[in-house]
């Protein structure tokens, strides 16, 4: 049989998107397209110290752009690490932002686009209220994304994720402009990124469009993005994970998280509230958080998220009595009904479990978190945007629950 074509395209769905292997090349012209001569190179020590990244900064040069770059950012960034960003930027003169890196970087850098030009701290545009509105969207600097995991989806998103040391708690910055002018998503700067990382940026992509799937809002759209998300995630994160240089496994990927982040404007869920808090006291990985949580807030929503589950189930292609995936779309059809809901709910439940343990991903917080720890978090979980738009209300005491039977490894309802 012939090999597959190369998977390219080119959308201005959200923004401009390009994609296909070898598209970083395309980074000066898109530089010169957006007006951008003297660019901020965002990115993180590890990115940085990796040889395309280098070859990036050589092509650049060699358009005649000055470029300068920005590496101080750790996997969980801080107020401080956007600070140094713009006072970067700012001696630099800089016109612009090119983002290289997983959502650490790229959330860093957007939000360092965003003060260049606009007054007060990052903090001030956190998402309540009207704060956005503080920001002069015109006066954003122009950014170009370039993703180099495939999880966050920050590549197409309007908001940053951003640790304030006061709390120990991730603020979520937003303003409509916030979005990227224009991604390259390049599956070859992926090529390289360890199953485990691979593991954890992809049940982010999936968290993203789980929690989007479920949100209660009507927005029909947002909902056939979700679902084509998740059955691309399903279909090619094992394959990644096993055989990391598989081009069109990681293009796939790429795509799914850019559809999840698009997805997650109809909101997200108990999920994000809960790894936002503890990520920001434990340090642990974003994406491994999630992996953590979903399956103890699936338990948690299951009556209000029965009825979704087998559309969902169709998409992933399981059998209605359990996680196996079939040749077809069978398995979850016919009338629908209490009984063929939680059989659906049931076989995703269950596919999910089977998917992190191949995967090699915690299954609790079983020596990342201290029970004495919960009452701290609860309170931030409370407070998180993403708890607004969770399909269940939740009180302290269901959180406190939820986050003890994350310890304990317990999905007994």
């Amino acid at each position: 049989m012939a090999d597959s074509p190369p998977i390219s395209g080119n959308f201005n769905y959200p923004t401009t998107y390009r994609i296909g292997a070898g598209r970083v090349v395309e980074l000066a012209a898109s530089c010169r397209e957006l007006g951008i001569e003297r660019p901020l190179v965002v990115t993180d020590p590890g990115v940085a110290a990796l040889p395309f990244f280098a070859a990036i900064l050589e092509r650049l040069a060699a358009a005649g752009l000055a470029a300068k770059v920005f590496s101080a950012i750790d996997p969980n960034p801080a107020v401080a690490h956007v600070e140094a960003g713009v006072a970067e930027a700012k001696a630099h003169a800089a016109d612009g932002c090119v983002l290289i890196g997983g959502g650490s970087a790229l959330d860093v850098g957007k939000c360092i686009a965003l003060l260049v030009r606009n007054p007060g701290g990052v903090l001030d545009y956190e998402d309540r209220g009207e704060n956005w509105k503080r920001a002069d969207g015109a006066r954003i600097l122009p950014v170009i994304a370039i993703p180099t995991t495939a999880g966050t989806g920050s590549e197409v998103g309007r908001a940053a994720v951003i640790l304030d040391p006061s709390d120990h708690a991730k603020k979520i910055v937003f303003h409509p402009r916030l979005q990227p002018r224009l991604v390259l998503a390049d599956p070859e700067l992926t090529l390289g990124l360890p199953p485990r990382l691979t593991a954890a940026t992809g049940l982010d992509a999936f968290a993203h469009c789980f929690e989007a799937y479920c949100a209660p809002a009507y927005h029909p759209m947002a909902d056939g993005i979700a679902l084509e998300g998740m059955r691309l995630i399903a279909a090619n994160l094992p394959r990644a994970f096993e055989h990391g240089g598989d081009v069109a496994a990681r293009t796939h990927l790429l795509m799914a998280a850019a559809m999840g982040a698009t997805a997650f404007q109809k909101g997200l869920g108990l999920i994000h509230a809960l790894s936002h808090p503890v990520g920001g006291v434990t340090g642990l990985h974003h994406g491994t958080a999630n992996a953590i949580f979903q399956p103890y807030v699936m338990v948690h929503n299951r009556e209000a998220i029965e009825a979704r589950m087998p559309r969902l189930a169709q998409a992933l292609e399981l059998e209605a009595t359990g996680g196996t995936r079939t040749a077809g779309l069978g398995g979850v059809r016919g009338p629908s009904g209490r009984s063929s809901d939680r059989n659906a709910f049931d076989a995703v439940l269950e596919w999910f479990l089977a998917l992190r343990r191949r995967l090699g991903l915690p299954e609790s917080l079983e020596g990342l978190l201290a029970p004495e720890q919960i009452p701290a978090l609860v309170p931030m979980v409370l407070a998180d945007p993403s708890l607004e738009t969770n399909p269940k209300t939740c009180s302290a005491a269901e959180i406190e629950r939820v986050l003890c039977k994350s310890i304990a490894g317990d999905l007994i309802p």
